[in-house]
């Protein structure tokens, strides 16, 4: 995977990913460098898999009326940096240099509000079935590219970091298939 350079030297977008980009972000504070990766798992609705609709919610374009748990979620205005869709593709929602609106409340070796500090990355899932080979092989490609260009000091569950509020990525994550996992 190759990172497209801008500004400063920073990778931000990855050349390998599909980029559909989410207005849902914003600059990470002055100073503050990415040292954590959040593997997070979503699925939409609930349980299904392969339609549009995680990219319609982190690009705010999910219409409430397509299901009723649409209406419970359409407020929200969520993203990650990517996804990792169940077949193995990869899409990038927000430069790695922003700050990505997906752990909320959240607390890490102390230090709350993880999204000042992460990388969110979401695999195309659920708490009830297993993950796909091509997700674990694309998140480790993705994995190493991030350590490449960043100091990644932990790599962990959103259940890691908001224990009690959330359980993704869930019992069926197999942690043994990632590579330098803290989860």
């Amino acid at each position: 995977m190759k990172p497209v350079q801008v500004g400063g030297g920073e990778p931000d977008w990855l050349s390998t990913a599909r980029q559909v980009p989410s207005p849902n972000c914003d600059e990470r504070p002055a100073g503050e460098s990415v040292r954590l990766v959040v593997i997070h798992a979503i699925s939409l609705p609930p349980e299904e898999f392969g339609g549009p609709e995680i990219l319609q919610l982190f690009t705010n374009c999910l219409d409430p009326a397509a299901h009723p748990y649409f209406r419970e979620i359409q407020a929200l205005r969520v993203s990650a940096h990517f996804l990792v869709r169940r077949d193995g593709e990869l899409i990038q929602f927000v430069p790695c240099s922003r700050r990505a609106w997906h752990a909320g409340a959240s607390s890490w070796m102390g230090r709350g509000d993880c999204n000042n500090f992460s990388i969110g990355v979401e695999l195309e899932g659920c708490d009830r079935f297993s993950f796909e080979a091509a997700q674990y092989l694309t998140l480790n490609r993705l994995l190493a590219e991030l350590r490449h260009n960043y100091t990644i000091e932990a790599v962990v569950g959103h259940s890691d970091i908001a224990p009690g509020r959330k359980t993704d990525p869930g019992p069926c994550f197999d942690w043994h298939r990632v590579h330098g996992a803290s989860g």
